[in-house]
């Protein structure tokens, strides 16, 4: 099939910004990212209706099957999903998700403690994001109900402790794809005063958004800090009857799928089939890299096999073993089968949403390749620009294409490798300083996208509208690449870590002072 060529032309920008502008302004995701979709395949085709028609058939396809077999990617994650939601549902039922909420509120004991609980949660469980936002918005959205904490303000946890986490981890899904990427640039640049796993340990305090965007996510939970759309939201759940998205129609808080609960139920209910998710999960990551490892004729190592792990298959593999657990609890208690069977398809039903708006965002996210959206933004920052000004601009370029995109990684996979080259052609010394800009502009880009599929996930965990989550994340991460921009602007003219930090850290007080000011002043929340 022929298609246009648009990487030279600003309408490659069109289907993103088309969706995104839609779906901001109608907080309608499947009729936005479908209208984005449409427009970009009527393009692609010069407005050939057979042509389109064709297009929009192979993407359908491509969805399910790749390269002559099941596209087992997509389908991992949507079967993950499936499980997920099942396994969350029997939870409910076995009662051990009330009786970890009750054990928890006795421990835990208010709503900056819930809320500091999520997020520690989210620091902890770093694997990958996907699993991240996850397994940590099961386990938490218990304790953050009980305290009337907002689904949305569990989103926005959830976002800006997984990507922020698994982007500065070597021992993550991440981790090991950036040291990929990274060791390939050094070695075309001739580059031997760094390994990659020590480039990218030097990388970790450079990553200046996810470093702000964690610390920002525990003074926002401990100093109370709602701003914007947030303060509506927290002010809803916080009158104990809704948890502040009736626009998204969820459920009162005490009958969110309408399952009745055991009265049976103990924590360990609810802990043993998450800790069998979590410990299945990492165990078969590890198991296929090694496997991975072996076949190339590889000796073993953790970070190696997360390097070559198959995360779709290790979500798979895991979710299915915690369903395992999950149905084993609930056979304990002497529970009715018909109960049982009801329960989990409630449970994969919940998942429906989230998993035609992925299938959404997987099709755009195609749209937007073929239109070469990436290659397009990437030549805006080609030309005679002073050096000391790149670190910025990478960021806020890297930030502008995930955005648009939608993807992290393949942000990583077209701005790096331009990074690189740009620190090449300049100034070697700030090969890390602009390869951690990228980084962090993707991640924050990410986090602001609409189309992101972590954003999506995010927003699943937490039981909480898409839209609704995308709106009340939007001040704080803006917020955290506000002191990412001055931190790389800094070290762009001083080359000092440290100068950086610190610069970063006096915009991060002041961005709280003023954050608390506008939580405590005066002004409508209903």
């Amino acid at each position: 099939m022929n298609l246009v060529d648009f990487s030279s032309s600003s309408l490659s920008l069109l289907p993103a910004i088309l969706a995104l502008g839609l779906a901001i302004v109608t907080r309608r995701v499947l009729l936005s990212l479908g209208l984005g979709i449409l427009s970009g395949a009527f393009l692609l085709n010069d407005f050939s209706v057979s042509g389109t028609a064709s297009y929009l058939g192979n993407l359908i396809k491509g969805l399910f099957i790749s390269d002559g077999s099941i596209n087992s990617w997509n389908m991992s994650i949507v079967a993950f999903l499936l499980l997920l939601g099942a396994i969350t549902a029997l939870l409910t039922l076995s009662g051990g998700t009330r009786a970890f909420a009750e054990w928890a509120q006795s421990r835990v004991k208010s709503k900056r403690g819930a809320k500091l609980l999520a997020a520690f949660l989210g620091v902890f469980i770093f694997v990958d994001d996907y699993f991240n936002s996850l397994a940590v918005g099961a386990i938490s959205r218990p304790v953050t109900d009980r305290f009337h904490v907002s689904r949305a303000k569990l989103a926005y946890i959830l976002d800006s402790t997984a990507a922020p986490m698994c982007v500065i981890m070597p021992a993550s899904s991440w981790g090991a794809y950036i040291i990929t990427v990274i060791g390939g640039i050094l070695v075309s640049h001739g580059v031997t005063d760094y390994s990659p796993l020590s480039a990218f340990a030097h990388m970790i305090p450079m990553n200046f958004y996810a470093v702000f965007a964690l610390l920002l996510v525990f003074a926002v939970a401990w100093f109370q800090m709602d701003v914007g759309p947030m303060r509506r939201f927290e002010y809803q759940a916080s009158t104990g009857s809704r948890l502040g998205d009736e626009e998204s129609g969820h459920e009162p808080i005490d009958d969110e799928l309408g399952i009745e609960e055991s009265e049976k139920g103990r924590v360990s209910d609810l802990v043993v089939p998450i800790i069998v998710l979590i410990v299945a999960t990492m165990s078969w990551m590890v198991y296929s890299g090694a496997q991975a490892l072996e076949a190339d004729g590889k000796a073993f190592s953790v970070l190696g096999a997360f390097e070559n792990t198959d995360v779709g298959m290790s979500l798979l593999y895991g979710g299915a073993m915690g369903l395992l657990s999950a149905l084993i609890t609930v056979a304990k208690q002497g529970l009715a089968v018909s109960d049982i069977a009801r329960t989990t398809w409630i449970g994969a039903k919940s998942m429906f949403g989230a998993i035609l708006i992925l299938f959404f965002a997987w099709s755009i996210g195609s749209v937007i390749g073929d239109m070469a959206t990436g290659k397009f933004l990437s030549t805006l920052i080609q030309g005679n620009l002073p050096v000391q000004l790149l670190p910025v601009l990478l960021f806020l370029l890297s930030a502008a294409m995930a955005f648009s995109t939608g993807t992290s990684w393949g942000t990583f996979g077209i701005m790096l490798p331009i990074a690189g080259d740009l620190a090449g052609a300049t100034d070697i010394a700030l090969m890390l300083p602009m390869l951690s800009a990228v980084l962090a502009g993707a991640v924050f880009g990410d986090h602001c996208s609409p189309i992101s599929d972590t954003t999506i996930l995010s927003s699943t965990g937490a039981r909480c509208g898409h839209i609704d989550h995308v709106a009340t994340q939007l001040p704080y991460a803006l917020a955290g690449a506000l002191i990412a921009a001055v931190s790389y602007l800094v070290l762009g003219f001083t080359d000092s870590l440290s100068i950086s930090l610190l610069a970063g850290m006096c915009v991060f007080v002041m961005v709280c002072a003023v954050f608390g000011w506008m939580s405590r002043r005066p002004g409508k929340l209903a």
